[in-house]
């Protein structure tokens, strides 16, 4: 009778173990189905996009300086988006209180990266912060006809031509960008701008850089870009 009972006690603590068990086993397998599932199967490599700005064209049309620019990005997974962006800045300012008048082309260029900020990555809309390192290298024209001289008060000329500079700055950009048809996107960014070095000649700071802007002006800048992703 000790014996049977014994062995009834062992089999009701067997069966209560297995059930206690079984359960946990199952969960654990739903949960290593469902992390299997999420599993990302983007491709590394999801396309390119080439843009342009507008709102440089647009200061040349109705102002004294501006530029044009287009850039090429790369499309990692919709995470990551590597870019390069080439411009040409010009200005032709005169200004009438000081009778100074300043003139200069370049081409300029920006490399960098955006990182989409979005939750969902995959949306036909995105929201990046970027930065850029920037560069420049120009020459500019500063003229002036009866300037009085700040020191001795004189009236004089100023004939300053072919003056080199050169300019290396960080951008930091905030960007947002959507799908407007097909692979048409538009979007707008601005830009915060930090100098790193500079170089001129005697004559002083240039009055406008390609690429950089009005020196004096604030740091902030912007662009309206249409951008084609192919």
């Amino acid at each position: 009778m000790l014996q049977r009972a014994h062995s009834s006690s062992i089999s009701r603590t067997l069966v209560i173990s297995l059930l206690l068990v079984l359960p946990l086993s199952v969960g654990a397998q739903q949960k290593k189905k469902m992390v299997v599932a999420e599993r990302d199967t983007v491709p590394l490599f999801r396309g390119v996009a080439v843009s342009t700005d507008v709102v440089g064209p647009a200061q040349l049309v109705f102002g004294d300086y501006g530029q044009y620019q287009a850039a090429l990005r790369v499309n990692l997974k919709d995470k990551w988006f590597p870019i390069i962006e080439l411009g040409y800045g010009k200005a032709d300012a005169k200004d009438i209180s000081t009778k100074m008048a300043y003139k200069t082309n370049a081409p300029y260029g920006r490399i960098g990266m955006d990182w989409n900020l979005s939750k969902n990555k995959h949306d036909i809309y995105r929201i990046y912060g970027g930065l850029r390192y920037a560069y420049t290298s120009f020459k500019y024209d500063v003229d002036g006809r009866d300037i009085t001289d700040p020191i001795w008060g004189d009236k004089i000329d100023i004939a300053a031509h072919r003056q080199k500079a050169g300019y290396h700055w960080l951008e930091f950009a905030f960007s947002i960008d959507a799908k407007i048809w097909g692979p048409l996107r538009m979007g707008w960014s601005v830009r915060y701008k930090r100098r790193l070095y500079h170089s001129h000649d005697e004559i002083g700071e240039p009055w406008f850089v390609p690429g950089y802007g009005r020196n004096g002006n604030s740091r902030l800048g912007g662009e309206y870009n249409l951008i084609v992703e192919l």
